[in-house]
Protein backbone atom coordinates (compact mmCIF):
# COMPACT_ATOMS: atom_id res chain seq x y z
CA UNK A 1 0.00 0.00 0.00
CA UNK A 2 3.02 2.27 0.21
CA UNK A 3 2.80 5.42 -2.09
CA UNK A 4 -0.89 5.53 -2.73
CA UNK A 5 -2.39 8.43 -2.69
CA UNK A 6 -5.83 9.91 -1.73
CA UNK A 7 -8.61 9.79 -4.76
CA UNK A 8 -7.76 13.12 -6.93
CA UNK A 9 -11.60 14.41 -6.63
CA UNK A 10 -11.16 14.47 -2.80
CA UNK A 11 -7.44 16.10 -3.00
CA UNK A 12 -8.60 18.54 -5.34
CA UNK A 13 -11.79 19.81 -3.39
CA UNK A 14 -9.47 19.67 0.03
CA UNK A 15 -6.30 22.12 -1.98
CA UNK A 16 -9.29 24.60 -3.29
CA UNK A 17 -10.80 24.86 0.36
CA UNK A 18 -7.65 25.12 1.97
CA UNK A 19 -7.32 28.28 -0.88
CA UNK A 20 -10.12 29.96 -0.73
CA UNK A 21 -9.65 29.81 3.33
CA UNK A 22 -6.46 31.49 2.71
CA UNK A 23 -8.35 34.41 0.91
CA UNK A 24 -8.05 33.08 -2.87
CA UNK A 25 -10.97 33.94 -5.26
CA UNK A 26 -11.06 31.06 -7.12
CA UNK A 27 -14.52 29.55 -9.12
CA UNK A 28 -14.28 25.64 -7.99
CA UNK A 29 -15.37 23.03 -10.79
CA UNK A 30 -13.38 20.31 -9.62
CA UNK A 31 -15.72 18.24 -7.37
CA UNK A 32 -18.52 15.99 -7.80
CA UNK A 33 -20.88 17.19 -4.91
CA UNK A 34 -24.63 18.06 -5.78
CA UNK A 35 -24.08 21.50 -3.61
CA UNK A 36 -27.70 21.58 -2.50
CA UNK A 37 -29.51 22.04 1.43
CA UNK A 38 -30.80 18.71 2.68
CA UNK A 39 -34.39 18.48 1.88
CA UNK A 40 -36.50 19.45 5.01
CA UNK A 41 -38.16 16.00 5.07
CA UNK A 42 -35.06 14.13 4.72
CA UNK A 43 -34.00 15.79 8.17
CA UNK A 44 -37.50 14.92 9.68
CA UNK A 45 -36.69 11.03 8.55
CA UNK A 46 -33.21 10.91 10.12
CA UNK A 47 -34.19 12.60 13.55
CA UNK A 48 -37.16 10.44 13.18
CA UNK A 49 -34.47 7.10 13.19
CA UNK A 50 -32.19 8.80 15.64
CA UNK A 51 -32.86 6.08 18.39
CA UNK A 52 -32.05 3.20 16.23
CA UNK A 53 -28.76 2.41 17.53
CA UNK A 54 -28.69 -1.15 17.16
CA UNK A 55 -26.85 -2.87 14.65
CA UNK A 56 -29.49 -4.64 12.84
CA UNK A 57 -28.82 -6.94 9.50
CA UNK A 58 -25.97 -6.86 7.79
CA UNK A 59 -27.94 -6.07 4.16
CA UNK A 60 -29.91 -3.78 5.58
CA UNK A 61 -33.79 -4.23 7.61
CA UNK A 62 -36.48 -6.03 5.48
CA UNK A 63 -38.56 -2.71 5.26
CA UNK A 64 -35.70 -0.54 3.72
CA UNK A 65 -34.47 -3.08 1.18
CA UNK A 66 -38.54 -3.43 0.62
CA UNK A 67 -38.23 0.49 -0.46
CA UNK A 68 -35.66 -0.14 -2.09
CA UNK A 69 -36.89 -2.87 -4.60
CA UNK A 70 -39.72 -0.94 -4.89
CA UNK A 71 -37.71 1.81 -6.56
CA UNK A 72 -36.13 -0.71 -8.40
CA UNK A 73 -39.69 -2.00 -9.91
CA UNK A 74 -40.79 1.12 -10.84
CA UNK A 75 -38.15 1.56 -13.15
CA UNK A 76 -39.01 -1.55 -14.92
CA UNK A 77 -36.60 -3.69 -12.97
CA UNK A 78 -39.00 -6.33 -11.27
CA UNK A 79 -37.16 -6.59 -7.65
CA UNK A 80 -37.72 -8.52 -4.47
CA UNK A 81 -36.37 -7.25 -1.31
CA UNK A 82 -33.80 -10.31 -0.82
CA UNK A 83 -32.22 -8.64 -4.05
CA UNK A 84 -30.92 -5.58 -2.11
CA UNK A 85 -28.34 -4.49 -0.17
CA UNK A 86 -27.65 -1.42 1.29
CA UNK A 87 -24.39 0.11 2.89
CA UNK A 88 -22.81 3.26 3.53
CA UNK A 89 -22.47 4.47 0.05
CA UNK A 90 -21.92 2.86 -3.02
CA UNK A 91 -18.40 2.99 -2.85
CA UNK A 92 -18.52 0.27 -0.73
CA UNK A 93 -20.64 -2.32 -2.60
CA UNK A 94 -18.48 -1.63 -5.86
CA UNK A 95 -15.13 -2.29 -3.82
CA UNK A 96 -16.90 -5.39 -2.56
CA UNK A 97 -17.93 -6.45 -5.99
CA UNK A 98 -14.24 -6.13 -6.78
CA UNK A 99 -12.90 -8.23 -4.04
CA UNK A 100 -15.61 -11.09 -4.76
CA UNK A 101 -15.85 -11.68 -8.14
CA UNK A 102 -12.77 -12.75 -10.31
CA UNK A 103 -10.77 -11.77 -13.30
CA UNK A 104 -10.05 -8.38 -14.48
CA UNK A 105 -11.87 -5.29 -14.74
CA UNK A 106 -13.16 -3.21 -17.75
CA UNK A 107 -14.24 0.39 -17.62
CA UNK A 108 -14.75 3.16 -20.36
CA UNK A 109 -11.97 5.50 -20.54
CA UNK A 110 -12.60 8.55 -19.57
CA UNK A 111 -14.67 7.16 -16.12
CA UNK A 112 -14.93 7.86 -12.86
CA UNK A 113 -12.14 8.45 -11.27
CA UNK A 114 -12.56 5.48 -8.23
CA UNK A 115 -13.12 2.21 -10.69
CA UNK A 116 -10.04 1.56 -11.72
CA UNK A 117 -8.30 2.06 -8.71
CA UNK A 118 -10.87 -0.15 -6.60
CA UNK A 119 -9.99 -2.88 -8.79
CA UNK A 120 -6.26 -2.53 -8.95
CA UNK A 121 -6.89 -2.88 -4.89
CA UNK A 122 -9.02 -5.81 -5.75
CA UNK A 123 -5.72 -7.63 -7.40
CA UNK A 124 -6.88 -7.19 -10.97
CA UNK A 125 -5.34 -5.70 -14.27
CA UNK A 126 -7.91 -2.79 -15.50
CA UNK A 127 -8.76 -2.56 -19.10
CA UNK A 128 -9.16 1.17 -19.98
CA UNK A 129 -11.53 1.09 -23.88
CA UNK A 130 -12.27 4.63 -25.21
CA UNK A 131 -16.06 5.73 -25.21
CA UNK A 132 -17.68 6.72 -28.60
CA UNK A 133 -18.62 10.16 -29.81
CA UNK A 134 -22.27 9.93 -28.79
CA UNK A 135 -21.77 9.94 -25.15
CA UNK A 136 -19.63 8.71 -22.27
CA UNK A 137 -20.27 6.30 -19.51
CA UNK A 138 -19.44 3.55 -21.52
CA UNK A 139 -17.00 1.67 -24.14
CA UNK A 140 -17.17 1.61 -27.59
CA UNK A 141 -18.29 -1.40 -29.13
CA UNK A 142 -16.06 -2.06 -31.73
CA UNK A 143 -13.30 -0.87 -29.31
CA UNK A 144 -14.68 -3.22 -26.42
CA UNK A 145 -14.55 -6.35 -28.71
CA UNK A 146 -10.60 -5.72 -29.47
CA UNK A 147 -9.61 -5.20 -26.20
CA UNK A 148 -11.54 -8.19 -24.41
CA UNK A 149 -9.82 -10.28 -27.57
CA UNK A 150 -6.35 -8.87 -26.92
CA UNK A 151 -6.39 -8.66 -23.16
CA UNK A 152 -6.99 -12.72 -23.60
CA UNK A 153 -3.96 -13.48 -25.83
CA UNK A 154 -2.04 -11.67 -23.42
CA UNK A 155 -3.32 -13.66 -20.50
CA UNK A 156 -5.82 -11.51 -18.78
CA UNK A 157 -9.09 -12.69 -18.05
CA UNK A 158 -11.79 -9.77 -18.46
CA UNK A 159 -14.85 -10.49 -16.02
CA UNK A 160 -16.62 -7.11 -14.63
CA UNK A 161 -17.55 -4.98 -17.42
CA UNK A 162 -18.51 -1.01 -15.33
CA UNK A 163 -20.86 0.94 -17.06
CA UNK A 164 -22.48 4.15 -15.67
CA UNK A 165 -25.53 5.89 -17.38
CA UNK A 166 -25.72 9.21 -16.98
CA UNK A 167 -21.98 9.07 -16.19
CA UNK A 168 -19.07 10.86 -14.95
CA UNK A 169 -17.42 13.14 -15.98
CA UNK A 170 -18.90 13.96 -19.54
CA UNK A 171 -22.91 14.53 -17.85
CA UNK A 172 -24.42 12.20 -20.91
CA UNK A 173 -26.01 9.13 -21.02
CA UNK A 174 -25.85 6.16 -23.65
CA UNK A 175 -28.91 5.45 -26.09
CA UNK A 176 -30.89 2.55 -26.14
CA UNK A 177 -29.21 1.15 -29.16
CA UNK A 178 -25.57 0.81 -27.46
CA UNK A 179 -27.09 -0.54 -24.00
CA UNK A 180 -28.24 -3.26 -26.14
CA UNK A 181 -24.88 -3.71 -28.22
CA UNK A 182 -22.83 -3.53 -25.38
CA UNK A 183 -25.25 -6.25 -23.42
CA UNK A 184 -25.22 -8.48 -26.28
CA UNK A 185 -21.16 -8.32 -25.89
CA UNK A 186 -21.50 -9.10 -22.45
CA UNK A 187 -23.61 -12.43 -22.96
CA UNK A 188 -21.29 -13.51 -25.61
CA UNK A 189 -18.08 -12.68 -23.59
CA UNK A 190 -19.57 -13.70 -20.36
CA UNK A 191 -19.25 -10.50 -18.76
CA UNK A 192 -20.93 -9.22 -15.66
CA UNK A 193 -22.11 -6.20 -15.74
CA UNK A 194 -21.79 -3.32 -13.08
CA UNK A 195 -24.31 -0.67 -14.05
CA UNK A 196 -23.72 2.59 -11.92
CA UNK A 197 -27.21 4.39 -12.24
CA UNK A 198 -26.49 6.60 -9.35
CA UNK A 199 -26.86 9.67 -11.36
CA UNK A 200 -30.44 7.90 -13.45
CA UNK A 201 -32.42 10.58 -11.64
CA UNK A 202 -30.72 13.57 -12.89
CA UNK A 203 -31.97 13.44 -16.79
CA UNK A 204 -32.29 17.00 -17.82
CA UNK A 205 -35.36 17.09 -20.09
CA UNK A 206 -38.29 16.08 -18.58
CA UNK A 207 -39.85 12.58 -19.96
CA UNK A 208 -36.53 11.28 -21.28
CA UNK A 209 -35.86 7.75 -19.29
CA UNK A 210 -32.50 5.74 -19.84
CA UNK A 211 -32.25 1.83 -21.07
CA UNK A 212 -30.96 0.00 -18.09
CA UNK A 213 -28.93 -2.91 -18.54
CA UNK A 214 -30.66 -4.90 -16.30
CA UNK A 215 -33.68 -4.67 -18.83
CA UNK A 216 -31.57 -6.44 -21.26
CA UNK A 217 -29.34 -8.67 -19.58
CA UNK A 218 -31.23 -8.91 -16.11
CA UNK A 219 -29.14 -12.12 -15.46
CA UNK A 220 -25.79 -11.08 -15.62
CA UNK A 221 -26.01 -6.85 -14.53
CA UNK A 222 -25.97 -5.73 -10.91
CA UNK A 223 -27.03 -2.15 -10.11
CA UNK A 224 -25.85 0.28 -7.98
CA UNK A 225 -27.73 3.67 -6.67
CA UNK A 226 -27.87 5.99 -3.71
CA UNK A 227 -28.42 9.15 -2.24
CA UNK A 228 -25.45 11.01 -2.77
CA UNK A 229 -26.03 12.81 -6.28
CA UNK A 230 -30.28 12.78 -6.76
CA UNK A 231 -30.54 14.25 -3.39
CA UNK A 232 -27.71 15.95 -2.27
CA UNK A 233 -26.89 13.50 0.16
CA UNK A 234 -23.31 12.77 -0.12
CA UNK A 235 -21.97 13.44 3.34
CA UNK A 236 -25.03 11.11 4.54
CA UNK A 237 -23.21 8.22 2.81
CA UNK A 238 -26.64 5.65 1.52
CA UNK A 239 -25.89 3.27 -1.18
CA UNK A 240 -27.55 0.41 -2.56
CA UNK A 241 -26.81 -2.66 -4.52
CA UNK A 242 -30.22 -4.60 -6.77
CA UNK A 243 -28.94 -8.43 -7.85
CA UNK A 244 -30.03 -10.46 -10.63
CA UNK A 245 -31.99 -13.11 -9.60
CA UNK A 246 -31.33 -16.66 -9.99
CA UNK A 247 -27.87 -18.53 -8.83
CA UNK A 248 -24.99 -16.49 -10.00
CA UNK A 249 -26.80 -13.30 -8.68
CA UNK A 250 -27.57 -14.90 -4.94
CA UNK A 251 -24.11 -16.29 -4.94
CA UNK A 252 -22.76 -12.81 -5.76
CA UNK A 253 -25.41 -11.20 -3.38
CA UNK A 254 -24.61 -13.43 -0.56
CA UNK A 255 -20.26 -13.26 -1.14
CA UNK A 256 -20.70 -9.24 -1.04
CA UNK A 257 -23.11 -9.43 2.23
CA UNK A 258 -20.07 -11.40 3.51
CA UNK A 259 -17.42 -8.40 2.79
CA UNK A 260 -19.99 -5.97 4.10
CA UNK A 261 -19.96 -8.31 7.83
CA UNK A 262 -16.40 -7.44 8.16
CA UNK A 263 -15.81 -3.96 6.50
CA UNK A 264 -19.19 -2.07 7.73
CA UNK A 265 -21.58 -4.46 9.59
CA UNK A 266 -24.59 -2.87 8.25
CA UNK A 267 -25.85 1.05 7.60
CA UNK A 268 -26.14 2.98 10.44
CA UNK A 269 -30.58 2.87 11.80
CA UNK A 270 -30.87 6.46 11.46
CA UNK A 271 -29.73 6.28 7.80
CA UNK A 272 -31.94 2.74 7.19
CA UNK A 273 -34.74 5.26 8.52
CA UNK A 274 -33.89 7.84 5.82
CA UNK A 275 -33.65 5.35 2.65
CA UNK A 276 -36.86 3.78 3.81
CA UNK A 277 -38.59 6.97 2.99
CA UNK A 278 -36.64 8.21 0.07
CA UNK A 279 -36.53 5.43 -1.86
CA UNK A 280 -40.28 4.70 -1.13
CA UNK A 281 -40.69 8.14 -2.79
CA UNK A 282 -43.75 9.77 -1.55
CA UNK A 283 -45.39 13.00 -3.87
CA UNK A 284 -42.60 15.57 -2.21
CA UNK A 285 -39.80 13.39 -3.09
CA UNK A 286 -40.71 13.32 -6.49
CA UNK A 287 -41.31 16.76 -7.07
CA UNK A 288 -38.17 17.45 -5.48
CA UNK A 289 -36.63 15.38 -8.20
CA UNK A 290 -37.86 16.84 -10.87
CA UNK A 291 -37.42 20.20 -9.87
CA UNK A 292 -33.28 19.68 -8.88
CA UNK A 293 -32.98 17.76 -12.29
CA UNK A 294 -33.83 20.95 -14.36
CA UNK A 295 -31.83 23.02 -12.11
CA UNK A 296 -29.26 21.01 -12.79
CA UNK A 297 -29.87 20.68 -16.63
CA UNK A 298 -29.90 25.01 -16.80
CA UNK A 299 -26.21 25.21 -15.32
CA UNK A 300 -25.00 22.93 -16.79
CA UNK A 301 -25.86 23.97 -20.15
CA UNK A 302 -24.75 27.70 -19.27
CA UNK A 303 -21.34 26.32 -18.54
CA UNK A 304 -21.49 23.87 -21.86
CA UNK A 305 -21.99 26.87 -23.87
CA UNK A 306 -18.96 28.86 -22.35
CA UNK A 307 -17.11 25.85 -22.75
CA UNK A 308 -17.88 25.58 -26.78
CA UNK A 309 -17.41 30.09 -26.92
CA UNK A 310 -14.32 29.70 -25.62
CA UNK A 311 -12.99 27.58 -28.15
CA UNK A 312 -13.37 23.45 -27.15
CA UNK A 313 -15.53 21.08 -28.49
CA UNK A 314 -17.95 19.24 -25.76
CA UNK A 315 -20.69 16.91 -25.63
CA UNK A 316 -23.79 18.57 -25.03
CA UNK A 317 -24.88 17.73 -21.38
CA UNK A 318 -28.39 15.69 -20.88
CA UNK A 319 -27.49 14.16 -17.24
CA UNK A 320 -26.05 14.90 -13.89
CA UNK A 321 -23.85 17.46 -13.24
CA UNK A 322 -20.73 17.67 -15.72
CA UNK A 323 -19.17 19.04 -18.60
CA UNK A 324 -16.34 17.14 -20.69
CA UNK A 325 -14.51 20.27 -22.77
CA UNK A 326 -12.09 19.20 -25.12
CA UNK A 327 -9.55 22.21 -26.01
CA UNK A 328 -7.89 20.13 -28.69
CA UNK A 329 -8.64 22.63 -31.48
CA UNK A 330 -6.44 25.36 -29.31
CA UNK A 331 -3.68 23.12 -29.13
CA UNK A 332 -1.37 24.99 -30.95
CA UNK A 333 -1.57 28.35 -29.14
CA UNK A 334 -1.44 26.62 -25.56
CA UNK A 335 1.68 24.97 -26.22
CA UNK A 336 3.40 28.03 -27.15
CA UNK A 337 2.64 28.70 -23.72
CA UNK A 338 4.01 25.30 -22.33
CA UNK A 339 0.37 24.27 -21.91
CA UNK A 340 1.18 20.33 -23.21
CA UNK A 341 -1.47 18.00 -21.39
CA UNK A 342 -4.36 17.96 -19.23
CA UNK A 343 -2.33 18.25 -16.26
CA UNK A 344 -0.88 21.20 -17.68
CA UNK A 345 -4.29 22.84 -18.66
CA UNK A 346 -5.36 22.33 -15.09
CA UNK A 347 -2.79 24.06 -13.68
CA UNK A 348 -2.83 26.95 -15.71
CA UNK A 349 -6.28 27.59 -14.96
CA UNK A 350 -5.90 27.15 -11.26
CA UNK A 351 -2.91 29.01 -10.93
CA UNK A 352 -3.20 31.69 -13.75
CA UNK A 353 -7.14 32.01 -14.08
CA UNK A 354 -8.68 30.98 -10.84
CA UNK A 355 -10.99 28.31 -11.97
CA UNK A 356 -10.31 24.75 -10.39
CA UNK A 357 -11.06 21.58 -13.07
CA UNK A 358 -10.04 17.82 -12.60
CA UNK A 359 -7.74 17.05 -15.83
CA UNK A 360 -9.55 14.55 -17.76
CA UNK A 361 -6.02 12.03 -17.27
CA UNK A 362 -7.60 11.40 -13.85
CA UNK A 363 -10.26 9.87 -15.29
CA UNK A 364 -8.26 7.37 -17.16
CA UNK A 365 -8.08 9.96 -20.30
CA UNK A 366 -5.19 9.52 -22.45
CA UNK A 367 -2.84 12.14 -20.20
CA UNK A 368 -1.60 14.28 -24.03
CA UNK A 369 -5.61 15.18 -24.21
CA UNK A 370 -5.80 18.93 -23.26
CA UNK A 371 -9.89 17.77 -21.65
CA UNK A 372 -11.23 18.09 -17.55
CA UNK A 373 -14.30 17.59 -15.83
CA UNK A 374 -16.10 20.59 -15.23
CA UNK A 375 -18.84 20.15 -11.96
CA UNK A 376 -21.34 22.21 -12.54
CA UNK A 377 -23.22 21.66 -9.43
CA UNK A 378 -20.48 23.83 -7.20
CA UNK A 379 -21.94 27.00 -8.74
CA UNK A 380 -24.59 27.14 -6.87
CA UNK A 381 -23.43 28.74 -3.57
CA UNK A 382 -21.39 28.92 -0.55
CA UNK A 383 -23.92 28.50 2.04
CA UNK A 384 -27.32 26.71 2.62
CA UNK A 385 -29.24 29.99 2.21
CA UNK A 386 -27.70 30.50 -0.89
CA UNK A 387 -28.07 26.81 -2.32
CA UNK A 388 -31.79 27.38 -1.46
CA UNK A 389 -31.66 30.74 -3.04
CA UNK A 390 -30.50 28.62 -6.63
CA UNK A 391 -32.96 26.10 -6.16
CA UNK A 392 -36.29 27.86 -5.63
CA UNK A 393 -35.24 30.63 -8.47
CA UNK A 394 -37.53 30.33 -11.71
CA UNK A 395 -34.40 31.06 -13.48
CA UNK A 396 -31.33 29.90 -11.32
CA UNK A 397 -28.96 31.42 -14.07
CA UNK A 398 -30.42 34.77 -13.21
CA UNK A 399 -29.64 34.15 -9.24
CA UNK A 400 -26.68 36.93 -8.84
CA UNK A 401 -24.25 34.48 -7.17
CA UNK A 402 -24.29 32.18 -9.99
CA UNK A 403 -24.54 34.90 -12.66
CA UNK A 404 -21.20 35.82 -11.08
CA UNK A 405 -19.71 32.58 -11.47
CA UNK A 406 -20.48 32.16 -14.96
CA UNK A 407 -19.30 35.23 -15.77
CA UNK A 408 -15.98 34.95 -13.75
CA UNK A 409 -15.66 31.84 -15.84
CA UNK A 410 -16.10 33.15 -19.36
CA UNK A 411 -13.65 35.72 -18.84
CA UNK A 412 -11.17 33.23 -17.49
CA UNK A 413 -11.20 31.33 -20.24
CA UNK A 414 -11.37 34.17 -22.80
CA UNK A 415 -7.91 34.64 -21.70
CA UNK A 416 -7.00 31.49 -23.06
CA UNK A 417 -4.23 31.68 -26.20
CA UNK A 418 -5.63 31.45 -29.78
Amino acid sequence: MAGRKISPNLALDQLVAQRIAAGESIVHLGFGESRLPVFAPLRRALTDGADRNAYGPVVGDPDTRDAVAGYFSRRRLPTEADQVIIAPGSKPLLMALQLVVGGDTIVAAPSWVTYAPQARLAGKTVLGVPIPESCGGVPDPTALRETIHAARVLGHDPRILVLTSPDNPTGTHAPDDLVRELCAIAEEEDLLIVSDEIYRDILHTPGTDLLSPAEVAPRRTVVLTGLSKNLALGGWRIGAARFPAGGWGERIRADVAAVASEIWSTLAGPMQSVTRYAFAEPPEIRERLTEDAALHGAVAGAVHRIMVEAGATCRPPTGAFYVYPDFAPLREPLAEQGITDGAGLQRHLLEELGVAVLSGHHFGDRPEALRFRAATSMLYGDTPEQQRQTQTAADPLTVPHVADALVRIEQALAKLPR
